[in-house]
């Protein structure tokens, strides 16, 4: 049996406090400069504690990466309930990242990117995880702009997707003061307009 090192009393359990660990260091430092030393480290684990939940780093990265999608998923869903409007619920993508990265690890921009230009290796485990992110948003996006128009909704739902990329990676330059707010007013105006237009 694995002996945990570290504080006596962690209340979260090892595989829990490695995901913790691993989604912590994996969004602060990127996943090549991050060690598994240095996750076990930090989640207070030791190395058999790691290979018995997740067979090794890379499947630490796959399953942190999907709960992180599970949690996003759940946040920009419970933000989408909490709107008043067909376009109000679209912009909801926009809030649900400010209540996301105020509720867990914010991240330096969009984990599943940065994953992705990390590891591109089409066969590696954590591909599935990104390809359904990537399938959340376009399918959610689609769905919700064809309630705010009917007149070309997909066309909606991308630029809302690219202006959401723009916002994503300005979080990640750290450069344009408050770029989700300035994305969801620039997505606000892509929707009014469809909205007069159709």
């Amino acid at each position: 049996m694995d002996q945990d090192t570290g504080e006596a009393a962690v209340s979260a359990s090892p595989r829990d406090r490695l995901l913790d660990a691993a989604d912590e260091l994996f969004s602060r430092d990127g996943i090549a400069r991050t060690s598994v030393d240095q996750v076990l480290h930090h989640a207070h684990v030791a190395p058999g504690t790691l290979y018995a939940h997740f067979s090794g780093k890379d499947g630490l990265i796959a399953a942190a990466l999907r709960r992180r999608m599970d949690r996003w998923d759940q946040t920009w869903q419970e933000a989408i309930d909490a709107a008043a409007t067909p376009a109000e619920k679209l912009l909801a993508l926009f809030d649900a990242v400010s209540t996301y990265r105020g509720r867990y690890t914010p991240g330096r921009g969009c984990a599943f990117l940065a994953t992705s230009t990390e590891l591109p290796d089409l066969d590696h485990p954590v591909r599935a995880v990104i390809t359904a992110e990537s399938t959340l948003l376009l399918t959610r996006l689609n769905q919700l702009a064809g309630t705010v128009t009917t007149d070309d909704p997909g066309t909606l739902a991308g630029d809302v997707l690219l202006v959401y990329d723009g916002a994503m990676a300005g979080l990640q330059r750290g450069r344009t003061p408050d770029p989700l707010g300035r994305g969801r007013a620039l997505a606000s105006r892509l929707i009014q307009n469809a909205i007069e237009t159709a």
